[in-house]
């Protein structure tokens, strides 16, 4: 998510042909089937003389869920406005704080929109990670996937309910936050004309 934000902040500060680039090559993953991803990350990390594990793993998780991240930040950050980085500049604020304080708040729902797309695609990956695991790293798809010969077990039953129990929560959640807030801002625009 972190790498994804940033790519994406970056990104919509570049020059255009830049940008255009770069939206097509994050485009390639999204497009891609699984398969072929996992076979051309694990002969990319072949020819590295990397060995398969966690490590491989994880930056394969990292690869293939980041153009999703940047999916979702990319059009929060188009309907911001331009000037308002060198605003927050011009009123004293450091880069840093510009950041952190002007534009990380304003595009925080494609944030956490993509964070929980990418927290969902990569516990549901089997195919990648079946690829580029080792034996002694296992995965929740890799345990569920071992099991269908021989039955799942009870406690991957309870553990798929409580994933599939806090999901729900959580967008509820959010949605129960973001109707306050917009009753909020209607309540504060209604009295500001009200004045």
């Amino acid at each position: 998510t972190i790498v994804g934000t940033l790519a994406a902040i970056g990104l919509s500060r570049s020059r255009k042909l830049l940008r255009n680039v770069v939206e097509q090559v994050n485009n390639l993953p999204v497009m891609n089937p699984e398969i072929v991803t996992a076979i051309g990350l694990l002969m990319f990390f072949s020819s590295l003389g990397v060995n398969k594990g966690l490590t491989t793993m994880l930056l394969a998780h990292i690869m293939f869920c980041t153009p999703y991240v940047i999916l979702s930040v990319t059009p929060k950050l188009r309907s911001l406005d331009p000037n308002l980085a060198d605003a927050a500049l011009d009123l004293g604020a450091t880069p840093l704080q510009a950041l952190t304080k002007v534009i990380v708040p304003q595009i925080m729902p494609g944030i956490l929109s993509g964070a929980f797309m990418a927290f969902s695609l990569s516990l549901d990956e089997l195919i990648i990670t079946s690829f580029l695991a080792d034996a002694g790293t296992t995965t929740l798809p890799m345990k569920v996937y071992s099991m269908m010969k021989k039955g799942i077990s009870p406690e991957i039953n309870a553990l798929t309910t409580v994933i599939f129990v806090v999901s729900i929560f959580c967008v509820a959640v959010y949605l129960i936050v973001d109707k306050i807030r917009s009753l909020k801002a209607v309540r504060a625009k209604k009295r500001s004309v009200d004045l």
